[in-house]
């Protein structure tokens, strides 16, 4: 079609059941259908997208009007959008192990208020439980000759237990997704760690804060690598100047053991099999041994920002692609945590996360870790609560010291530019010298 440069189209089918238990009881529980599609052209103005519900794709020239619709809602950047070449392919879905499809609602209601039964212990005060289940299949096809087509199920659930004392409330949690499984046969065990844990933070001291070493666990040092590293890497930040990586291509931002790595073609959470763009996915290393070695790009970003290779865009159904992390983490090292603990000294041990911040432009980030234990004299004490991480990005890069042999992933959700899309990020236990720790200070 003339003043069409290029186009796609990317349409997902599908479906997503949920169910919230609370103390017992099944506040909601249902089954919605998906069935969107975004239709993306560069036009002579530039982008123009078009969202469209329960697409059917015409031929001929209804296909040329619709293709036109959408050119025209485009408007100009101010600059030249050229598109780099993207690597064509796709990646074999992995095999389907128990398939959450082959269950009905009910089933999945009842295993899961056995887990939030399990966490009903005397000192809990309340209890809450929720399961998420998202189908989609998934066709791509754009002007270069493209198409691709899978389907893919991930679900989750989460328990968490409120435990009271004398009007302390403490909370602990368990939580695990999946992808191509089901994640909740055999989880009962889930609800009573979640339960004992909220029960132990009552009794936890609470932690001085200070410039001191810490040890973090896979997951708060995962939580690092994706919010602090990898949002910074995403190279429509780099591009906007939104990023304190921008301009550092090739220096070195952090010490000699610090790899750091986004991978879709990790069986994990974030996994995708192909891009929202039709690019094919490989591994990106973004830290190589403390150099930055490349940002995550989209095939627009290449061009402007360089350092680096598309397959890195992603979108929920019926939204423009945007820069996105997949699996993000820390490579191993060749320590064990118990070597770690005992070279930090005096500090502590973060465990878990309860969100936090991060400003990837001016380099700084606060994260609030679940509880924690002291370290004294290179041995693993008493358990704190109210502890937190923060300081500057690049900092705390050149800050690891050691990094442990055993690196674990933990699933979760990433929102970006009002989309939300499925990750995974992880590490092994991680060593910082010098971290800043807060705290509210001794009871």
């Amino acid at each position: 079609m003339e003043g069409v440069r290029y186009f796609d189209i990317r349409h997902v089918r599908g479906e997503v059941s949920h169910i919230d238990i609370e103390n017992t009881r099944v506040e909601s529980a249902g089954t919605t259908f998906l069935d969107r599609a975004i239709i993306r052209v560069l036009g002579p103005k530039g982008w123009g997208f078009l969202a469209v519900d329960h697409f059917e794709r015409p031929r001929g020239r209804k296909f040329d009007e619709l293709l036109g619709k959408a050119a025209a809602l485009g408007s100009l950047t101010g600059e030249e959008v050229v598109l780099a070449d993207a690597p064509a392919g796709m990646l074999p879905v992995p095999h389907r192990k128990v398939d959450p499809l082959d269950i009905d609602l009910e089933e999945k209601g009842r295993v899961l208020l056995e887990i939030e039964r399990a966490a009903r212990l005397p000192a809990i005060a309340s209890t809450r439980a929720g399961y998420t289940e998202k189908y989609e299949d998934v066709r791509f096809e754009d002007s270069c000759g493209n198409e691709y087509s899978y389907s893919l199920v991930r679900s989750g659930y989460s328990i968490l237990a409120v435990a009271e004392r004398s009007g302390d409330m403490q909370i602990g949690s368990k939580r695990q997704h999946a992808i191509q499984d089901f994640p909740l046969y055999h989880r009962q065990e889930d609800g009573e760690t979640a339960a004992r844990r909220a029960i132990a933070l009552l009794d936890a001291r609470r932690a001085r804060g200070g410039i001191m070493n810490a040890v973090l666990d896979p997951e708060l040092a995962g939580v690092f690598a994706h919010e602090a590293v990898g949002h910074a890497s995403e190279a429509d930040l780099v591009q906007e100047g939104g990023s304190v990586l921008g301009g550092k291509a090739g220096e070195r931002i952090g010490s000699g053991i610090v790899t750091i790595v986004d991978d879709p073609a990790l069986p994990e959470f974030g996994f995708e099999p192909v891009d929202a763009e039709g690019s094919r996915v490989e591994r990106t290393t973004l830290v190589e041994d403390g150099v930055l070695s490349s940002y995550l790009h989209s095939r627009e970003t290449v061009p402007a920002v360089g350092f680096g290779h598309p397959g890195n865009a992603r979108a929920m159904p019926g939204e423009p692609p945007q820069v996105r992390m997949s699996n993000t983490y820390i490579a191993e090292g060749t320590s064990t945590p118990e070597e770690l603990i005992e070279e930090c000294r005096d500090g502590f041990l973060l465990c878990g996360s309860r969100g936090g911040q991060v400003d990837p432009g001016r380099g700084v980030f606060q994260f609030n870790a679940e509880y924690g234990y002291l370290i004294e004299r290179g041995e693993c004490g008493g358990m704190v609560r109210d502890v937190s991480l923060s300081g500057e990005i690049l900092a705390t890069l050149h800050n690891i010291s050691l990094c442990a042999k055993e690196r674990k992933m933990h699933p979760g959700y990433c929102g970006k530019g009002g989309q939300t899309v499925p990750v995974s990020d992880g590490a092994p236990h991680v060593l910082v010298r010098g971290a800043v720790v807060g705290g509210r200070g001794p009871d």
